[in-house]
């Protein structure tokens, strides 16, 4: 049975959580959203946070392109007081694709532009300049130049990974700990606010957090697999003023021992991650965005949507948007000064607004963030700010378009919302996948 979303009012849409046994809380009153939020290094002047979605739409040099520049000029003008920018290459050799940014010597003089621009844009459209964050990545078995840590039952038999695959060695995980120092002094130098030391979805730094397997330094005991995100971190904070934050996976929902936070069915087991969480705390992360699970496996946890396309997810939407914001509220309770963003609110559609001033009004974190709503309709700021309410006719519908295009390689943004610019390129990713 298909579970599309089919609420018209906030009462349909509450009776339909309460009889799925499903706490979600929920508020009508919005000037939760107003409230400022000092950083200390800066003060950000709303809750909203536009999330990292990767455009593909990059020069060949790793500059932002066209397209990425219209993206974010948008978000800029849509009104979110952080704008945390999409996954960016620390070097050549780790990029995800020709179409990643790349924050390298070469590339921070454009980087100095673009982040300029969304800080010019932002203050003469809405009074402001938002937190711009660079979230930092290496893409570890998801890149172009594939290299594992570890052999995991499951994702290696749904990409074909062979027993004889590359493994990295500790010398070269070693090594990445200068190539972030490094993108981290580039980001400063381009007028980042933060940097974001990316630890989810399974990209590296995640992968590593459950490499229970993996023998040497890095392998098998927590303080192992935790150590290179922790290095780091601490060598920036050392070489750098920049603030630091982190996506970080709270659970892959992959069974020990091949994932992290989770037993050996699956099921959650939060010791180890609430360890680091405090861990993170001490060595004075500004902000833990939180997220859960990888694209590439279950992609209904880390982005609620309906029953579309190839991929059907296993259970009702609004179950998987709650098992979300349950974790932010995880993060929250263990946290005493860092701060949390919660993810998952877009499935909600023009209802966002309440779920995310519930969840606010209720301390499960201290900012709402909006992924593939960004693509669809960059000024839901504006509009739940000054409106009070979103455009049904704008909202995202979920409808997964945008992940077939990153998945295939192109640019990607929201076929239905702004058709004019990707409508085409679907259609032609279609036409080539018939032949």
């Amino acid at each position: 049975m298909k579970k599309r979303f089919k609420y018209k009012t906030l009462d349909e849409m509450r009776w339909e959580a309460i009889s799925l046994g499903i706490d979600i809380p929920f508020s009508d009153d919005f000037d939760v959203f107003k409230q400022p939020v000092d950083l200390g290094s800066k003060t950000i002047p709303n809750r909203f946070v536009d999330q990292p979605m990767e455009g593909n739409d990059a020069q060949i040099d790793g500059t932002p392109g066209p397209l990425t520049l219209r993206r974010y000029r948008r978000l800029a003008e849509g009104g979110a007081g952080i704008i945390w920018v999409e996954a960016i290459a620390i070097s050549k050799e780790v990029r995800g694709n020709d179409k990643q940014l790349m924050l390298i010597d070469e590339t921070v003089d454009a980087f100095r532009s673009f982040v300029a621009e969304i800080k010019d844009v932002s203050l003469k459209v809405n009074g402001f300049e938002p937190y711009v964050v660079a979230q930092l990545t290496h893409p570890g078995r998801f890149g172009k130049n594939k290299k594992i840590l570890f052999h995991d039952k499951f994702l290696d038999e749904k990409y074909g990974i062979t027993k004889d695959f590359p493994i990295m060695s500790d010398e070269e995980l070693e090594n990445l700990k200068q190539e972030y120092l490094k993108a981290a002094k580039l980001a400063e130098k381009a007028g980042f606010d933060a940097v974001d030391i990316k630890a989810c979805h399974r990209y590296l730094l995640s992968e590593l957090l459950a490499a229970h397997t993996r023998e040497g330094k890095y392998g098998g005991s927590y303080e192992n697999r935790t150590k290179l995100l922790k290095d780091i971190i601490k060598l920036i904070k050392e070489g750098t003023k920049i603030d630091i934050t982190v996506r970080l996976n709270l659970s892959d929902f992959i069974p020990y021992p091949y994932g992290w936070g989770s037993n050996e069915e699956g099921s959650l087991n939060f010791t180890e991650p609430k360890r680091l969480l405090r861990e993170l705390e001490d060595l004075e992360a500004k902000i833990i965005n939180v997220t859960a699970s990888t694209p590439y496996l279950k992609p209904h946890i880390n982005r609620p949507y309906d029953e579309i396309g190839k991929y059907n997810p296993p259970e009702h939407p609004i179950v998987g948007v709650a098992r979300l914001l349950n974790l932010a509220k995880l993060a929250k309770e263990t946290l005493t000064k860092t701060l949390v963003v919660a993810s998952g609110f877009t499935w909600f559609r023009q209802l966002a607004p309440y779920v995310a001033a519930g969840v606010l009004k209720n301390y499960w974190c201290d900012f709402v963030g909006f992924g593939r709503m960004t693509f669809a309709y960059p000024d839901y700021p504006k509009d739940i700010l000054l409106k009070g309410s979103l455009d049904p006719k704008r909202v995202c519908i979920t409808c997964n378009k945008c992940a077939e295009l990153k998945a295939a390689g192109e640019s990607c943004g929201c076929v239905i919302r702004d058709s004019e610019v990707y409508l085409p390129i679907y259609k032609k990713m279609e036409e080539s996948q018939k032949k």
